[in-house]
């Protein structure tokens, strides 16, 4: 199976192999060829964005279509797989990845995706006590368990979903005018 050109592929299809992409580098380590296809990816997924207008300043995360919120990632993901590229000029490619990242934190805040402790937290800065800073991490830790696992669940649920009704599609006819299902996990996804 030959693989498409970037430009000629729909931007859930960049982004998707952008994600995965990025979970086999930061898995199994930072091959050069696979990082500079991936950071190419996720900058032609960027310019789809804001060519697309799917963000908007004065929004925050519901007035987002759940389908478009995966979208928020893009300069997460481009910033960690900038830190990854090895290149002589180390210090400006740090700082490309910084900028990135800040870029990211700015539009999540903009956007109330940041849990208000994590602000105060922040606003405070090092003020904090050890004991604080290490009950807002395991925290943060926990919650990141939590959506992972539920996200987890919700796609196991979905593939289930997706067998169970082309088995029963394949059993029985379909009578016109039956409407499809809805997708009763679209809010836990959401959240």
């Amino acid at each position: 199976m030959g693989e498409r050109k970037v430009e000629d592929m729909s931007l859930s299809a960049l982004f998707e192999q952008a994600r995965k992409i990025h979970l086999t580098v930061t898995e199994s380590g930072a091959d050069q060829d696979l990082v500079k296809k991936g950071c190419e990816v996720l900058e032609k997924c960027e310019d789809m964005i804001s060519k697309l207008g799917l963000f908007s300043s004065n929004e925050t995360k519901d007035d987002i279509s759940t389908n478009n919120l995966k979208y928020l990632l893009v300069p997460f993901y481009l910033a960690e797989l900038t830190e990854k590229l090895a290149q002589e000029e180390r210090i400006q490619i740090l700082k490309i990845s910084q900028a990135k990242l800040k870029e990211f934190i700015t539009f999540c805040e903009a956007m109330e995706l940041v849990p208000q402790e994590e602000l105060e937290a922040s606003v405070q800065g090092a003020s904090n006590s050890f004991a604080d800073r290490r009950a807002l991490k395991i925290a943060r830790f926990r919650r990141q368990r939590a959506a992972e696992a539920k996200l987890t669940e919700i796609k196991e649920r979905k593939e289930r979903r997706g067998r169970s009704t082309k088995a029963a599609t394949l059993s029985t006819p379909v009578e016109v005018g039956e409407d499809d299902l809805l997708d009763d996990d679209g809010e836990e996804e959401r959240e």
